[in-house]
């Protein structure tokens, strides 16, 4: 890292815009989606897709709705020419889906591109060559005229060759490596082209601005952009489309701020997958979008589904922390994280809030597919009482008091502390029955009944250190009863503190649940959960549970 001195900025600011895109703060309106995945995709993985996967991916993109799909560069390859024809042959094109195919500015290529094309009803040839400094001087060794003619010979060959064949065919040109060309130069070459496609209202032509290598901060991208779409001839009849690779993690900021400044169309890939560090990210794009109340007009209310088949299909791995896409974008292991989103839920139930505002969640995860108990509450030794009881109330159906929640957040997280890993709801609710739910040792109860005398009187049989007792007392109510029946019998030191019931709603809501929390001599509070058709008996459930809690944990 001792030679910076040989580094130098290399992109080339516009001549001076209004920079209109800053005073918008939001894009307002989806663009024209073009997906590249089975192209630049494609063409950046270790093993390319055969020709069944491309199918597959194909078909996929049709489902989550993209119009305008590029298939490759059918004149480079028997697999890429192949993948064209099988489409067309076997009528696997939608008739309201574009394909679209690259091709450089030379005769034989444009030849076999059309040739690949023939019997499509709708596809867009992709004109492309590069017209950067670097490229101009160091790889086609030619000059800026000589780069124009490349770009206006081809755009005639296009031309020519649409006469020849059946179907609606547009056209979009890039000026490859835009980034690293001069913008004054790079519409040059555009309005030159331009003037031999001659587009119109019916006849629209693409003109696409690739970031083929990301040379900038963003805001410079867009100013680029906002200079070309006010320069561009036949602007009302151009698409302005926007090609952002990734090499600087700017694709998304780049394409955002583009569509600011004017653009009208993105090509990208799902996940991002593209050359170097990728293209990007539609995903990304599109729920950036939706999380504001823009319908971005593709489909991704299954990204699990999705994040499947394209692993599947291209053997790339999708990243944890992916902006929507990855497996723990929605986690909270926080305890504070989890109490929030818990709190929050449970104010939108309440208040019956529609619009969307809760604490860490830009959007509900179930709208793409994802689940509050296993992608938004996550159980570690970093978690809280708000996330145990969150899961528990909403997978299980227990609403635990809140100092009850408390008691069994500590037991669950030193758990997963001292197994250094993360638990799962079932593990949670397992845990939450072998220590809190209808215990029945030490202490056992078999039968109870009730009189009215001086209050009420229970007489309790239960078992207790191998014998089969009876123990009788009264108290201010049944419960109170029981438990003075239990602690005349057996000498207990303790103190009913808190009790609470409702009915059990998950799983079957026949049942009562009853949660009640002793105090023993010695101010240790212990905690016990009784279940039951009866309410009565759920209270002596939960009342004994919490008693052998007590004598366990030999506190007494």
């Amino acid at each position: 890292m001792n030679n910076v001195s040989k580094y130098t900025r290399q992109f080339f600011e516009a001549p001076k815009t209004d920079m209109k895109w800053t005073q918008r703060s939001y894009v307002d309106k989806a663009p024209v989606w073009c997906s590249v995945d089975l192209r630049d995709g494609n063409q950046a993985l270790i093993v390319p897709m055969s020709l069944g996967e491309k199918l597959e991916f194909f078909k996929m993109l049709v489902d989550i709705g993209f119009k305008e799909i590029e298939i490759g560069f059918p004149a480079a390859s028997d697999t890429e020419y192949n993948f064209c024809r099988a489409l067309i042959e076997q009528d696997l094109i939608p008739d309201d889906v574009a394909i679209q195919v690259l091709t450089q500015s030379r005769e034989h290529i444009i030849e076999k591109t059309f040739e690949a094309l023939k019997g499509c009803k709708n596809a867009i040839v992709h004109l492309y060559n590069s017209t950067s400094v670097a490229q101009r001087e160091q790889v086609f060794r030619k000059s800026k005229e000589e780069i124009i003619d490349i770009a206006v010979s081809g755009a005639k060959l296009c031309k020519e060759y649409r006469e020849r064949y059946e179907g609606n065919f547009r056209f979009e040109y890039s000026p490859e490596s835009f980034t690293g060309t001069e913008p004054e130069f790079a519409l040059e070459v555009c309005n030159a082209v331009l003037d031999v496609w001659q587009p119109t209202a019916d006849d629209k032509v693409i003109i696409n601005l690739p970031v083929t290598v990301q040379l900038s901060m963003p805001h410079i991208y867009a100013n680029q952009v906002e200079y070309m779409c006010e320069n561009l001839r036949y602007r009302e009849n151009v698409i302005v489309s926007l090609h952002p690779h990734n090499d600087r993690g700017c694709a998304i900021a780049d394409t955002e701020m583009g569509l600011l400044a004017g653009a009208d169309r993105v090509e990208g890939t799902l996940f991002g997958n593209g050359e170097r560090t990728g293209n990007v990210d539609i995903i990304t794009l599109a729920m950036n979008m939706y999380s504001q109340g823009i319908d971005p007009k593709l489909e991704f209310g299954d990204i699990p589904s999705i994040s499947e088949t394209y692993s599947r299909l291209t053997n790339m791995s999708i990243y944890e922390r992916q902006p929507y896409s990855g497996k723990l974008v929605f986690a909270a292991f926080s305890g504070s994280h989890q109490d929030a989103i818990a709190k929050g839920m449970k104010w939108r139930e309440e208040k019956g809030e529609t619009v969307w505002n809760v604490p860490y969640l830009p959007l509900d995860p179930k709208d793409i597919g994802r689940e509050y108990e296993s992608d938004v509450i996550r159980i570690n030794s970093q978690s809280g009482k708000g996330g145990i009881g969150y899961i528990l109330e909403t997978r299980f159906g227990y609403d635990l008091p809140k100092k009850m929640r408390e008691n069994v957040g500590y037991l669950v997280k030193g758990i997963s502390d001292r197994d250094h890993r993360e638990l799962l709801p079932d593990e949670v609710y397992r845990i939450f029955k072998e220590n809190y739910v209808d215990i029945i040792m030490p202490i056992e109860i078999t039968e109870t009944h009730f009189k009215q005398r001086d209050g009420i009187e229970a007489s309790v049989s239960f078992k207790y250190k191998g014998r089969k007792v009876t123990a009788t007392n009264t108290g201010n109510g049944r419960l109170d009863a029981v438990s003075n029946a239990i602690r005349s019998y057996t000498g207990l030191d303790y103190s009913l503190n808190t009790y609470s019931e409702h009915a059990l709603e998950v799983g079957s809501a026949s049942k009562a649940v009853s949660y009640v929390e002793i105090v023993a001599g010695n101010g240790m509070s212990f905690w016990g959960t009784g279940i039951d058709n009866d309410i009565i008996t759920s209270s002596v459930k939960a009342l004994v549970s919490a008693v052998n809690n007590m004598l366990t944990k030999n506190l007494t």
